[in-house]
């Protein structure tokens, strides 16, 4: 592993108590970062949960309209093989952060978030504290998903809510939204047809994939209305302006005017599409569920796939249901579209102030949703729907109009690319400064790109990496049982089609098999990982 930059916690406490370092330096410090203030770029970095890549109209999806974040992709670069570094929530932003692979932060499931009792996790500094470092003012606004470890140079006037909640803290961001609803959104007495969400514990009509449907909540006791947020499918009876949407890039814009006349980085984390799938109006009825197409995959047998029991697939049956689905992909399609409207406002904001010229802006996503793909929903897997996400990158001064990145790229490199562009020199990580592929000066990045999940290896493959429309998934042990699997994505874009696993004719794709592996052998070494020789030694056909 390499030798990686102590966190900022431990930089501060090395900086105060070594004699060597004169009282004199902090304040020519000081004064530098004054003078030069004005000067640097200004970050702002929007990241939603669980959008998958092709919940975008420049994407080539025709039924939802995103305007403004294709309006952002056509001011810049749009990435159009940008991928999850791990398909998990945590993992996932952990090694955004860093710029590391899940191996190396070591945060590899979401049970390892916010302030676990294991040491030795995400060791390496997040770009916001070596920001923090360079001068910046650093903000973030809804969902964090990290170690808590990491957060304490962030400066936002609300850090927590009255109860005492910090935003950084599991659960943080939504009690901090329900002193906001208080006296805005009466949560009142249920209807028939109506529950309460998880989230806002505001009613909600049930929709027909929901758990709840057709039931009278007055007839069920206060156990049976706990459901999980993933099980919640309907129409949010709340006001557009109260969201928890809303109420994040009210945030933002905020922050952005306070803001406008010094350096900063100001990170927008909406929570949604995430579930609970619960837009309000007018989102909800924006995209009518009798006319929506259900997944070509939906009824995909999975007779050949190593993920026939992934994500609770074989007993949640209605999402390989062709008309229930038809009702999460309409209330998703609203959930993206009111983060595109929200979007709008914060570039607004950002040209109203007169520094849209100056701020660097990337808009992406930890992860996709497999919407009822294979018959599944929620992400974990290597599926496109899961593991290929939006990515755009916008900076008037260095990015040209309309550039189309089609080269293969990973989340972690955006760590290194923020550091670049704001010039705040180079630092040990895993990933790769776009800006060679953006400007066309890089022929060895974008060749092939891996995904990773540190998980237990007799469960679900371990590793996958698509490289010329091709796609490997592999456990990282020789003697896992589970299956190996291989799709050719240019002519099999559904993955129907494993040609390795229990596939009679595995024998005739060894060579395409073998020549991905030899790439993932590489990232691996690269990247110094133990799991190289239980991939080296893997039998794959």
């Amino acid at each position: 592993m390499k030798n990686y930059m102590p966190n900022r916690r431990d930089f501060l406490k090395a900086a105060a108590t070594s004699a060597a370092v004169p009282a004199l330096t902090g304040l020519a410090r000081a004064a530098e970062i004054s003078q030069n203030s004005r000067k640097k770029t200004n970050l702002l970095f929007i990241m939603t949960d669980q959008q998958r890549y092709d919940a975008l109209s420049i994407a080539g999806n025709d039924v939802l309209e995103t305007p403004n974040l294709d309006r952002l992709a056509k001011q810049g670069a749009y990435f159009k093989n940008a991928y999850s570094p791990c398909a998990v929530c945590c993992p996932a932003r952990s090694s955004v952060l860093t710029g590391c692979t899940v191996e190396n932060t070591k945060m590899r499931t979401n049970s390892l978030a916010y302030y676990p009792e294991k040491t030795g996790l995400m060791p390496m500094p997040t770009f916001d504290e070596i920001l923090t470092d360079r001068g910046y003012h650093c903000e973030y606004y809804g969902k964090w998903h990290s170690l808590s470890s990491h957060t304490d140079i962030y400066k936002n006037p609300l850090s927590e809510s009255k109860e005492g909640h910090s935003i950084f803290n599991h659960g943080g961001q939504k009690y901090v939204w329900l002193d906001y609803l208080k006296g805005k959104e009466p949560k009142g007495n249920l209807k028939p047809g109506q529950f309460r969400d998880n989230m806002s514990n505001r009613p909600y009509r049930a929709d027909p994939i929901d758990k709840l449907y057709g039931k009278n909540p007055d007839q069920l006791k206060i156990k049976d209305m706990r459901i999980v947020q993933p099980d919640q499918h309907g129409e949010l009876l709340m006001d557009k302006e109260n969201t928890l949407t809303a109420f994040q890039a009210k945030q933002t814009i905020e922050a952005i005017e306070r803001l406008k006349d010094k350096p900063f980085s100001i990170t927008c984390s909406f929570h949604f599409p995430h579930s609970p799938i619960l837009p309000t109006e007018p989102y909800y009825s924006m995209y009518p569920a009798e006319d929506m197409e259900p997944p070509a995959s939906i009824h995909d047998d999975m007779s050949n796939s190593p993920y026939a029991n992934a994500n609770g697939r074989r007993h949640l049956s209605e999402y390989r249901d062709k008309e229930k689905i038809k009702y999460m992909i309409s209330n998703y399609y609203g959930l993206v579209k009111e983060i595109d409207d929200w979007v709008g406002e914060i570039l607004k904001a950002l040209d109203r102030n007169g520094i849209a010229d100056n701020t660097l802006v990337i808009f992406t996503s930890d992860h996709g949703e497999m919407l009822g793909a294979h018959g599944m929903r929620e992400k974990n897997v290597f599926y496109e729907e899961s593991a290929h996400i939006p990515l755009m990158i916008s900076y008037p001064n260095a990015i040209k109009n309309n550039t189309t990145v089609d080269g293969y790229v990973s989340l972690i490199d955006l760590f290194p690319t923020i550091l670049d562009y704001l010039q705040a020199g180079n630092q040990n990580c895993d990933g790769t400064s776009l800006r060679g592929l953006i400007e066309g000066t890089d022929s060895e990045h974008g060749q092939y790109v891996v995904t990773e999940w540190d998980y237990r290896g007799d469960v679900s493959p371990n590793y996958m990496i698509v490289k010329d429309g091709w796609k490997l998934m592999i456990p990282y042990s020789k003697t896992s049982k589970v299956l190996n699997a291989m799709y050719d994505l240019n002519s099999d874009p559904h993955e129907m089609n494993n040609l390795l696993g229990k596939n009679p004719d595995r024998q005739q794709y060894a060579d395409k098999a073998e020549e991905l592996r030899k790439s993932l052998l590489e990232w691996l070494k690269k990247n110094h990982s133990k799991h190289y020789e239980g991939v080296k030694a893997r039998k794959l056909v």
